[in-house]
């Protein structure tokens, strides 16, 4: 047998500690969702060229304005990433379990990095289109494999500690600390689902600091400079996803010792009968074949990838819990998508807003950091279980949701921005808590999976036709405020949905055996960023 110098590796372990890992991965949740905020900011969304009966013409502005789009064209603009990632969310999560995740993360970011610098130099409708479709295909791998590092490397949650951590932050901050230090610190200390909030709020945070970021880059210098700087910033990421050690995930064994194991391990009921085992029959039963078993075996796993996708396709579909808990945030990110889109430019047509962008960002901001983090703290509070989850979820979702409706009711922009605040700190406690329900209503080896369905499904039937239909409503109605209210009202929808939640059996996965690693390799894998994983045997002892 060949050496394989682990030692050279064991003397080297990972940069990454746990807390690195968080922080570097909230900085590019948080890159690619400002991208979301810039898009619909008024600085770079712009109007369209306008006429008046007089026969005064007021030339367009932005991206609107430079091609010269109508309010559908606009509304697709912002949902064509979304063909990107329908179509390699599912890829990325698949290939995870015959490629390290951390590279295909490297990969996806610098597919974005290359599209987000395309949309400042695209020239057309077609062109900045296509280049937001390409965005959607760089930000599949991160959105479907961040989460599960996160979730593996979180402390284990400590609800008796929440108590002492709020006396922790109030008298560290009395004491000339920074409060947001103090929280931030406290936070790193509690558990899972604290530090899935972190990383979730990052959510909000960006698209708000898109529209700030937007708005100030297209008033002062051109629109396309947004994009460029995004791809500047994001760029580092991208190359440190191959120039780092690779991590590996809970439920998935090194792509180094898969590439060792002689013969493929059928995942599924019916997979050992598939065709193409055929293929490897006789090579590997030669001894000077070793280069052709090596490529049969490449050929099993390419013909095994389809049929095992659809097992676990059927698996996800099959499971209640998560089946619910995606339809409550499909309705949920319905809403979102259409308030992230339209927000700026129904605030500034109903209220009169001269600085719509600014006011949305600031409320998004606030009410997205504190509510989020709020949210994952409650749950670990009440223990961080799934009918937990389910319960606070549809709780304030639907004390969320009448805030909002009644502040798009009032005349008074003041007493719409109060109502608003409360309204949407509410519907972004829900973050880390439906999250934590995709991430642990699973086994281990489905997470990559689960959060990439997910993620196209919140899309697809959410946010997706949210803007283009919001923007059809709005052309009929013509009514701003009446189109708020109508959209609100989804809100009670999503409450309605998770609270059947509630009354489901959920069972907690996340430490169940996986179906693709035997219990033997399970045993010898040390934890994810205190071990290396290229210590686990080349090949597991004889039996």
């Amino acid at each position: 047998m060949a050496e394989t110098g682990t030692g050279d590796h064991a003397s080297n372990p990972s940069w990454f500690t746990p807390k690195r890992l968080l922080v570097i991965f909230c900085v590019i949740n948080m890159l690619n969702y400002v991208d979301r905020g810039v898009i619909a900011s008024n600085g770079v969304n712009g109007s369209i060229r306008t006429c008046s009966e007089s026969g005064v013409c007021t030339p367009g502005s932005g991206i609107q304005g430079d091609f010269n789009l109508s309010n559908f064209q606009d509304g697709v603009l912002s949902s064509a990433f979304m063909v990107g990632l329908l179509v390699a969310s599912p890829i990325f999560a698949s290939l995870a379990k015959s490629h390290n995740p951390f590279r295909l993360i490297g990969v996806g970011l610098s597919f974005w990095t290359f599209a987000t610098a395309g949309c400042g130099s695209s020239f057309d409708f077609w062109s900045i289109a296509i280049f937001r479709m390409l965005v959607g295909v760089g930000e599949a791998s991160f959105v479907s494999l961040a989460a599960p590092f996160i979730d593996d490397n979180a402390p284990v949650t400590q609800s008796q500690g929440c108590g002492l951590g709020m006396i922790y932050v109030f008298v560290s901050s009395h004491m000339g600390k920074s409060l947001w230090n103090c929280m931030v610190l406290w936070i790193l200390e509690l558990g899972k689902t604290a530090w899935l909030a972190m990383f979730y709020m990052c959510i909000p945070t960006g698209i708000a600091l898109g529209y700030v970021y937007g708005g100030f880059v297209g008033d002062r210098f051109n629109w396309r400079y947004a994009f460029w700087s995004e791809a500047f910033f994001m760029l580092p990421f991208a190359v440190l996803g191959f120039v780092m050690k690779p991590l590996q995930l809970k439920g998935f064994a090194p792509a180094e010792s898969k590439s060792k194991t002689v013969g493929p391990e059928p995942e599924g009921p019916g997979l050992s009968d598939v065709n193409c085992d055929v293929l490897i029959g006789n090579e590997l039963m030669s001894n000077n074949a070793s280069n052709r078993a090596s490529k049969s075996q490449g050929a099993f796993k390419r013909c095994n990838q389809l049929p095992r996708f659809l097992i676990d396709m059927k698996m996800l579909l099959l499971d209640k819990v998560y089946v619910v808990n995606v339809l409550g945030y499909v309705a949920y990110n319905f809403v979102i998508g259409a308030y992230s889109y339209w927000g700026p430019k129904a605030g500034y047509n109903i209220y009169h807003m001269s600085n719509a962008d600014m006011t949305f960002g600031g409320i998004t901001i606030a009410c997205g950091i504190i509510g989020t983090i709020a949210g994952g703290y409650i749950l670990d509070c009440m223990n961080a279980t799934i009918p937990n989850a389910f319960k606070l979820l549809s709780g304030v979702t639907f004390l969320g949701a009448i805030f909002c409706f009644i502040s798009f009711c009032l005349k008074s922009l003041y007493g719409f921005i109060a109502l608003f605040s409360v309204g949407e700190l509410l519907v972004f406690a829900t973050q880390a808590p439906v999250n934590y329900v995709c991430l642990h209503c699973v086994r281990p080896s489905l997470r990559p999976l689960s959060m990439a369905i997910s993620t196209v499904s919140i899309h697809i039937f959410g946010d997706v036709p949210s803007a283009p239909l919001v923007g059809i409503l709005q052309d009929h109605v013509n009514n701003w405020r009446e189109t708020t209210l109508i959209l609100t009202s989804i809100l009670f929808l999503a409450a309605g949905i998770w609270f059947v939640g509630v009354f489901l059996n959920c069972e907690d996965r996340f430490n169940e055996d996986c179906g693709n690693q035997s219990k033997r390799s399970m045993a010898t894998m040390k934890p994810l960023l205190e071990g290396d994983e290229d210590e686990m045997p080349d090949n597991p002892p004889e039996p």
